[in-house]
């Protein structure tokens, strides 16, 4: 049984006093309980990583994971406002996602570099979570599948058997921070078919792999979207910032 996955991708946001307020107000909003058999992280810029950690570790919220919002393909050099994996885990992230759609479009980042990244964040005992999608024009066209198993096709030509260590989180492009999200049965389609071209290659790491939906996703429909067979969890982006949001999207 895959469990259910929520991490929470604060991107360019934040400070200390915020960072603070929100490991305080997620302290207290967990203080009912956890549901089990679910697992919970949040992802803050690079500067904020050990405050974080140092906060999470003070309200001992044993249940909260860290993770990092990018990781460097090398493992160490000359290479200007990189960070690599070692120095992550060293904090005590233990998921790196890569391959955003954010990466792709404005560093123009290709499906390999973000294999390459995997590959260093597994080698340093962490789980990366690749994110895959489709623009809006790729749909409209006809081509989200093609386009999304074919990114899949791409991580599995690097990664091969090492992809159960891993999470993949399906993110349409054109749901993300536009308000719009895809419907809980579109989003279930392309993440079975996700599956089922893992599948083609080792149904083993098919069955194991969490495939996460990101895009908008709100305490509203969260719990529509994390009943569906194929989707393990989300991915937050806007909705992790408000510490009520992220927790209500937790107990989805």
């Amino acid at each position: 049984m895959r469990p259910l996955i929520v991490i929470g991708n604060w991107k360019l946001n934040g400070s200390l006093a915020r960072n603070q307020d929100w490991v305080k107000a997620v302290a207290h909003g967990m203080e009912s309980g956890i549901p089990s058999g679910r697992k919970f992280a949040v992802c803050p810029p690079f500067p904020y990583l050990q405050q974080c950690a140092q906060l999470i570790k003070e309200h001992s919220l044993a249940f909260l994971n860290l993770g990092a919002q990018d990781a460097s393909a090398h493992s160490s050099g000359a290479y200007t406002g990189e960070v690599s994996a070692s120095m992550l885990t060293e904090l005590g992230c233990t998921y790196v996602i890569v391959g955003h759609s954010e990466r792709r479009l404005l560093h123009h980042e290709i499906d390999e570099v973000g294999a390459a990244k995997a590959l260093q964040v597994l080698d340093h005992g962490m789980t990366p979570v690749i994110c895959v999608g489709e623009t809006a024009d790729e749909r409209n066209s006809g081509r989200a599948e093609a386009i999304v198993c074919g990114q899949v096709a791409k991580q599995v030509n690097v990664l091969q058997d090492r992809l159960a260590d891993c999470l993949i989180a399906y993110e349409p492009v054109w749901a993300i921070g536009t308000g719009k999200v895809a419907s809980a049965q579109v989003a279930q389609d392309m993440h079975r078919a996700i599956r089922l071209r893992l599948a083609e290659f080792d149904e083993d790491v098919a069955s194991h792999v969490g495939i996460l939906y990101g895009g908008s996703v709100k305490p509203d429909n969260a719990i529509e979207l994390f009943a569906m067979p194929d989707i393990d969890g989300g991915l937050v982006g806007g909705a992790s910032l408000n510490p009520q949001e992220f927790l209500a999207i937790c107990q989805a």
